[in-house]
């Protein structure tokens, strides 16, 4: 489909329009992580327990449950620019009440929930204006690449958010990401067509009704993969920073390694390469497959990076590159799963319902591993070796959903994607 749309510089469709929204899309998620990158300085000003620590992370994934299905669903009814408009026109807004208004925990947790609400209205909208146009692999290839988009920014925002706390205050890396955010609101609102696509038809049936989504099986597999994915991911995210810190505070550093920020960023890129590779391989030799060798192998890592950080600041630092490699080599596959096994119709419904089960496992993540640090010693190695290494548990349950959710019923065959079972 390449309609041009009036007073649009690009076809609907076209890779300069897919370009345009991952631009948009980068620029919103700059600033997603600045949090994270300063969580040790925060912990310390504020006199944040762990447990209030991973609130403040985990508020903006709980704000984003509710909203998404809300906001996603509407994408079956109205443009996907309007929804992509206000949701970036609130994560400007969380960003700038961060820099100049949180002085405490209670306040920035409402700037957080905030900023979780304009996620809701930019991240899966903006993935949904670029899939509808688009089918087939050239679908899943511009799905992989929204991944690599939003990916690339979330491992930048850790060097960026370090770099302008350094030079300017964490106040500075706040306004930053609030600048880019209203970056992409401008894109959005020169290249998003003002209309439903044409072969969309608006749903008859009520707008949060999921029955449907829940009855589509397959759809329901890579949801429930995509839930622990994120559960895991948010984890890592929230305290990867935070574990290396307090690893290279006990046992020193080597003079040539960089702070944890950089290293974190460094990690996360390496990462999108993984993710890219990952769904390519899953096209080729099955997205089922890949995806549970990848859950597997996360979850052995999870046991065993914690207890590092009474090893080796070395050591510590590969521990989190295969961890957070292996939870990016299923990112792309589990969400282009969801997308191609959705009804069309019910797309918006569909991918709502995966972003909110995902992002309810994002709120879960970082809470539950600042709850353990809290009960198992805080920065001690057990501490660290409980908190990463009960995600093992969370991981390995979302596989067994997985594979059971994607077997073929009675009499049926197996479809494509469906999980393998020897």
């Amino acid at each position: 489909m390449n309609t041009i749309m009036p007073g649009r510089r690009f076809s609907v469709g076209s890779q300069g329009y897919v370009a345009a929204i991952v631009a948009a899309q980068v620029l919103t998620q700059i600033g997603a992580f600045t949090l994270p990158a300063l969580l040790p300085d925060y912990i310390a000003s504020w006199n944040l327990s762990k447990t209030e620590a991973g609130w403040l992370v985990g508020a903006f994934f709980a704000a984003y449950v509710p909203a998404v299905p809300v906001l996603l669903a509407l994408t079956d009814r109205v443009p996907a620019r309007r929804i992509y408009l206000f949701g970036t026109g609130m994560t400007a807004l969380a960003h700038l009440g961060f820099a100049v208004l949180a002085d405490g925990f209670w306040v920035g947790l409402a700037m957080r929930a905030l900023a979780g609400l304009g996620w809701a209205g930019a991240y899966m909208p903006g993935l949904k204006a670029i899939a509808d146009p688009l089918e087939g692999n050239a679908q899943s290839r511009a799905v992989s690449w929204h991944a690599a988009g939003v990916g690339i920014a979330g491992a930048a925002s850790f060097a960026v958010a370090s770099f302008m706390a350094s030079i300017a205050g964490p106040s500075a890396a706040f306004l930053f990401g609030a600048a880019s955010a209203a970056g992409a609101f401008v894109i959005a609102a020169l290249v998003m067509p003002a209309m439903v696509p044409p072969r969309q038809a608006a749903p008859k049936g009520r707008l949060l009704d999921f029955r449907p989504v829940l009855r589509n099986r397959r759809a329901m597999a890579w949801i429930a993969g995509y839930t622990v994915h994120t559960w895991e991911l948010a984890a890592v995210r929230a305290w990867a920073v935070t574990f290396l810190a307090a690893t290279f505070a006990r046992l020193g550093a080597p003079a040539w390694m960089p702070g944890p920020a950089v290293i974190f960023t460094l990690i996360g890129l390496a990462s999108i390469a993984v993710s890219i590779s990952g769904n390519e391989t899953a096209q080729r030799f099955g997205r089922a497959r890949v995806v549970a060798w990848a859950m597997s192998v996360a979850a052995v890592l999870s046991v065993l990076t914690g207890w590092t950080t009474g090893l080796s600041p070395v050591l510590a630092v590969l521990a989190v590159v295969c961890w957070n490699a292996a939870i990016y080599l299923d990112s792309s596959a589990l969400t282009a799963g969801t997308v191609q096994a959705a009804d069309p119709a019910l797309r918006g419904a569909t991918m709502g319902l995966h972003s909110m089960s995902g992002y309810a496992g994002g709120f879960l993540g970082p809470l539950g591993v600042g709850i353990v640090l809290d009960l198992c010693g805080g920065d001690s190695v057990l501490g660290w070796g409980f908190a990463f290494g009960h995600l093992a548990i969370v991981t390995l349950a979302g596989l067994v959903t997985l594979r059971l959710l994607g077997r073929p019923g009675a009499g049926q065959p197996a479809a494509r994607g469906s999980i393998p079972h020897q």
